[in-house]
């Protein structure tokens, strides 16, 4: 890595936190750069526009988080442990108190899909790759016999997935960690899992 790709990877971890705490178009340019310890007039020698930015901040977030999920699915145990510890992750990360572990997709598909197509497009390609895993995990557990269930896999992985995104967003209006509750255990009798 050079320079440039380090600075440009330092504002982009220093903007996500910045960002799941006070949305996109709350944080302003200079407040980030303060932040990141970055000469105000450098922001556009690594992106072209805040739209840019925004690009390149969910494709990090979305980066970052399939090589969790590639990580903690290919653990040896059965598919449905591996499905299963990733809602547990998601419960504890979402209810927890550590903005930074918070989904950056929870906190910005509403407020930039009508703003950016570009963002949109890159939301809608990560979200994908997310289900697309979460399939994968449901049809392995379909053939090792860890997940007794007959639905199709594509199916009921966009179920689960639009069933956590709404309760995350539960979540954040009711403050309460009931919602993401409940869809555990909606998850744990869809998938028939303990």
């Amino acid at each position: 890595m050079n320079a440039d790709t380090d600075i440009r990877q330092h504002i982009l971890d220093v903007a996500k936190p910045l960002i799941l705490c006070k949305g996109f178009t709350a944080v302003g340019l200079t407040e980030l750069l303060a932040a990141a310890q970055v000469p105000k007039g450098s922001f556009y020698h690594y992106f072209a526009s805040k739209e840019a930015f925004g690009e390149a901040l969910l494709s990090s977030y979305f980066s970052s988080h399939l090589a969790q999920l590639d990580d903690m699915f290919a653990r040896p145990v059965p598919a449905a442990q591996r499905l299963m510890s990733y809602f547990e992750y998601w419960l504890a990360a979402q209810a927890g108190d550590d903005p930074a572990a918070k989904c950056l997709a929870v906190k910005l598909s509403a407020e930039v899909s009508d703003l950016s197509e570009s963002m949109r497009k890159v939301l809608d390609q990560g979200t994908r790759g997310i289900t697309q895993r979460l399939e994968a995990c449901i049809a392995a557990g379909q053939a090792d016999g860890s997940l007794p269930v007959a639905q199709d896999a594509g199916a009921l992985a966009m179920t689960l997935y639009q069933t956590w995104l709404g309760a995350s967003l539960m979540e954040k209006i009711s403050r309460s960690r009931a919602p993401l509750e409940n869809a555990m255990a909606g998850t744990r009798a869809l998938l028939k899992a303990v």
